[in-house]
């Protein structure tokens, strides 16, 4: 996308007082994962790709403004290959259409330091052989977690492991995704196996005691959702292939059969050329219960774009065809002309209120409960930043109860341009966590909503009405409550993300609370708190303390993957650490690559089979890249 030189200077005057910031404490980032080596013949200065980046790239990758677009430094540790790939055909192939195919090279030779035909690929995978081959068929997935519900509790069954043996968890393997500086697909643990997704759009099916690959599924664009297996009864073997079903960057859904990675069906649900999957689809029965979000607002800095049309949606799908059984829209009616920006592009409203939240399955009142984003432009409307119930048989809006009022954004807010910033000029508190249905106890429920501006509430499920809100953090861009909060028994373990610079390279206002809190799922009152603090980044670059990722809860624990690179387990009965491992330090994946870890944030801990298993790396608005995939056992046997 085209920036013209004063807006790059701008963005380029924001990073150097957001490093500025950072040197205050900081010393030499820890080098996480270079795919691809500078060559010292290879001149930077000299290359062609330089000034097409300038022109193309430079006003979104050389600043902090355009918080959702890696910074440069992430750029040059990826892939080539990856970078012609996003250009293409993937996540920015609306500004790589500009460019020709020689020109998409010449970027990604300018970004790797070296020419394409040059580049030597990461180390294969190790390939299973003899028994480690073998999927057991009597170990379903656990149905609890993403996928199935959204209180990612697992019980101790499922777990195997106990609260007391969680002090021994030691690293068992790692793995190191190619091509890759962030990892945010939730794994899922069958069969033996850990079945996970790609910033590549490679799926694999790894075993589970060795890390060896069972097999590998290559799709076009980055898998950003969990994988989701179809259950079976324990006692018995499936009657057919499990499928497992997934999204991936470019608002594609998939079925896979689960024992070959063979492709069964895809679908695109939504026809917005901006629709993306960020939430994973709900399987329940035969029906799978897809959020569709977007990447629309990025576009709305360009001032020629005609901000904006994509409005986000549930769409139920038949799970063994991919036919569309109904769809929820959360804005009920396409965005109509609203005049025109100050460049003279129609404007459309309302738009937006992407879901990017896992939905919610109630079984006793029948409905679908999720979550809703910012509007993208004015004016604002009643369902940004809300929580929707809808029935599960028929996508009709039950009712929808609005948490915070007037919210349109645009990155062009955070970039400092009044071409493409709404006039609410945000916040940008989505309900980004998947709302939590809590028992307490007497037939009576509630559900528990957190956002990213920091605040909690308490919803009846029957009416939507709220019975209690507090607020937890100060919030902002990136949470607030981010990914997903856990839950056991009726408390509730709110993770705070409340970095310390905002997407605009300032620090918000007010004083942050970072860590994670426990609160009574009926009152909303604080049980305990764990807050964290800046020491412990420990002078590390792009790196804040707070927890971004969603959080997982078992008997007596909560694990909370932090923006640190500190993977922690707390008591959850008091919120006392009890383990804690550092992700950022490289381990050797079993075919000789290094896996390295970075920021997390998004998916959380997967838990079962006595196995801790945890993506790490999040090159993504200014955190730490990582390429690892790990996991824990007792005493690492």
């Amino acid at each position: 996308m085209r920036i013209g030189r004063s807006i790059s200077g701008r963005l380029a005057a924001i990073m150097i007082a957001l490093l500025g910031l950072a040197g205050a404490v900081a010393i030499a980032a820890p080098e996480v994962n270079p795919v691809a080596k500078a060559n010292p013949t290879f001149d930077r200065d000299k290359a062609p790709g330089r000034a097409l980046f300038a022109t193309h790239c430079a006003g979104c990758h050389e600043g902090v403004g355009m918080e959702k677009a890696p910074n440069r430094q992430f750029l040059e540790m990826m892939d080539p290959h990856a970078i012609v790939t996003a250009l293409t055909s993937g996540v920015m192939q609306g500004q790589g259409k500009s460019l020709t195919p020689v020109e998409r090279q010449q970027v990604s030779e300018f970004l790797t330091g070296d020419e394409l035909a040059n580049y030597k690929p990461a180390a294969s995978p190790l390939r299973c052989t003899g028994a480690a081959l073998a999927f057991d068929r009597t170990r379903p997935p656990a149905q609890a977690g993403w996928g199935y519900d959204s209180a990612r509790f697992i019980p101790t069954a499922a777990a195997g492991l106990g609260h007391d043996q969680v002090t021994r968890l030691k690293l068992r393997w790692a793995f190191a995704f190619p091509a890759a500086m962030r990892a945010r697909s939730q794994p899922l643990i069958a069969m033996k196996s850990v079945f996970v997704g790609s910033q590549d759009g490679t799926v694999y099916a790894l075993d589970l005691a060795s890390g060896c690959v069972r097999w590998t599924s290559k799709i076009s664009a980055e898998i950003r959702t969990g994988i989701v297996m179809e259950p079976w009864k324990a006692s018995t073997t499936p009657a057919h292939p499990p499928r497992i079903f997934f999204g991936d960057l470019l608002g594609r859904v998939y079925a896979m059969d689960a024992l070959s990675g063979k492709l069964l069906w895809r679908i695109r649900p939504d026809g917005h050329p901006n629709a993306t999957m960020t939430g994973t689809p709900l399987l329940r029965g035969d029906t799978l219960y897809v959020p569709v979000s977007s990447l629309e607002n990025t576009a709305a800095v360009d001032p020629k774009y005609p901000c904006c049309s994509f409005r986000g949606s549930v769409v139920a799908l038949n799970a063994a065809t991919g036919a569309v059984k109904w769809r929820h829209f959360t804005i009920p009616e396409p965005a109509t002309e609203q005049g025109t920006n100050g460049a003279g592009t129609p404007n459309f409203a309302a738009s937006g209120a992407s879901v990017w939240t896992s939905p919610t399955y109630d079984p006793v009142r029948k409905l679908i409960y999720h979550g809703s984003g910012q509007n993208y432009s004015s004016p604002a409307d009643g369902n940004s930043d809300a929580v929707f119930a809808v029935d599960a048989a028929t996508g009709v809006r039950r009712w929808v109860r609005q948490l915070s009022a007037h919210d349109a954004w645009t990155p062009a807010c955070a970039m400092g341009l009044s071409v493409g910033c709404p006039a609410e000029h945000g916040p940008d508190h989505d309900v980004a966590a998947s709302p939590l249905l809590v028992e307490l106890g007497n037939g009576h429920q509630i559900i528990v909503a957190g956002q990213k501006s920091g605040t909690v509430a308490g919803i009846d499920p029957d009416d939507g009405h709220i019975v209690w809100q507090r607020k937890m953090g100060r919030g902002g861009l990136f949470g607030g409550v981010h990914f997903g909060m856990a839950v056991e028994g009726n408390r509730v373990f709110v993770p705070i993300a409340d970095i310390p610079i905002g997407g605009d390279g300032k620090a918000p206002p007010g004083d942050g609370h970072p860590g994670l809190y426990a609160i009574d799922a009926a009152t909303g009152e604080t049980i305990w708190s764990a807050p964290s603090t800046a020491d412990d980044c420990h002078g590390r670059q792009y790196c804040a303390p707070g927890i971004s990722s969603a959080v997982t809860a078992m008997p007596g624990v909560v694990f909370a993957g932090h923006l640190d690179g500190w993977l922690h387990a707390y008591d959850s009965k008091t919120g006392a650490p009890l383990w804690q491992v550092d992700t950022t330090l490289p381990a050797k994946a079993p075919n000789g690559a290094i896996a390295q870890g970075g920021a997390m944030s998004g998916p959380g801990v997967a838990i079962g089979d006595g196995h801790v298993v945890v993506n790490s790396g999040y090159g993504y608005a200014m955190h730490m890249p990582g390429n690892a995939l790990l996991v824990y056992t007792i005493d690492g046997r």
